[in-house]
C-alpha cells in the first residue's frame, strides 16, 4: 500500500465523519516515525472518539492491520499510529495549547491545491 492511499482513506474517513480544520504534513524528510503526520479536530470528546473508531475501522477494513490507538479513555486527544502516517484528533481547546502543527515547518503542510493522488 501506498503512503498516499493512506492519506486519502485517512482524509475521507475525516471529511465523512466532519471533523474540522484538518492538515496533513509532509514529515518524511524530517522524521523517521512516520511520512504524514495528519491533525484534526473533533467538536467533543465523543466526536473525537467517534473519528477515531471510523478510522481505526477503515484502515483494518484496508488490510492495514497493525494500527496503534492511544487516547480514547478520556478523547480529548487521540493519536493513531497507523506507520505511514500519525493521526492526531483533538477537541479544539487541547489541539490549542498543544499547538502541534507549530513543531513542523510551515513549508511541509500539505494544502488543499496539493493533489494526493
Amino acid at each position: 500500500m501506498t503512503d498516499k492511499k493512506i492519506i486519502k482513506i485517512v482524509s475521507n474517513c475525516l471529511e465523512e465523519m466532519k471533523a474540522q480544520n484538518t492538515v496533513i504534513i509532509d514529515i518524511s524528510k524530517k522524521s523517521s516515525i512516520a511520512d504524514f503526520m495528519i491533525v484534526s479536530s473533533g467538536t467533543s470528546s465523543r466526536h473525537v472518539s467517534s473519528i477515531a473508531d471510523k478510522i481505526q475501522r477503515t484502515l483494518k477494513n484496508n488490510s492495514y492491520k497493525d494500527i496503534q490507538i492511544e487516547g480514547l479513555p478520556s478523547s480529548d486527544w487521540v493519536l493513531i499510529d497507523a506507520i505511514d502516517a500519525i493521526i492526531n484528533i483533538f477537541k479544539p481547546g487541547v489541539r490549542e495549547f498543544y499547538m502541534i502543527e507549530k513543531i513542523w515547518s510551515e513549508n511541509l503542510i500539505i494544502n488543499e491545491e496539493t493533489k494526493i493522488g
